[in-house]
């Protein structure tokens, strides 16, 4: 990779990578990404597997909402594509988790065991996008159709359903 070129942003679709050492099949990532929804905006972020996105970075998390009283309201949207589909890869699991972010105080609210549980949800094939307004529902929508439209067309009714603004 030539150094002066920036890596893009891509969802983890297709991996051929088979772990055969200790914990093998315990948890596969590989068909997990994550979409930050800021506002009406929603993009691929894969730095948000490791709690570095960029809405993150630099941020003091506490699990004191009240610690945040200036925050604006994001989130991180866990979505895990299954490629093992007839019709080929499509969105199978799809959930949020919300954070407040207050850049200026370098101060943010999330529940880790949140975030965790709803990685495992997604993980699971289930859709949880509850309390997303109609601007983020529709902003993710976009997000995951305009990455990869055939995938969004194999997705399931449920999410398709859940996205409707």
């Amino acid at each position: 990779m030539d150094i002066g070129k920036k890596k893009l942003n891509a969802l983890n679709v297709v991996s051929n990578k088979e772990h055969k050492g200790f914990g093998a099949g315990a948890i596969d990532l590989n068909n997990v990404s994550s979409v930050i929804i800021d506002g009406d905006e929603a993009y691929i972020d894969l730095g948000a597997m490791h709690a570095k996105s960029k809405v993150e970075r630099g941020i003091k998390f506490s699990s004191n909402k009240e610690d945040v009283p200036n925050g604006r309201r994001c989130w991180i949207v866990w979505v895990a594509v299954d490629k093992n589909a007839e019709a080929g890869p499509r969105y199978a699991g799809v959930t949020a988790c919300e954070m407040l972010v207050d850049e200026e105080a370098r101060k943010g609210w999330k529940v880790l065991a949140d975030h965790v549980n709803r990685m495992d949800y997604a993980m699971k094939r289930r859709i949880m996008v509850e309390g997303l307004n109609e601007a983020e529902k529709a902003a993710l929508k976009r997000c995951l159709q305009n990455y990869n439209e055939e995938i969004w067309n194999n997705s399931g009714e449920e999410l398709k359903k859940a996205l409707e603004v």
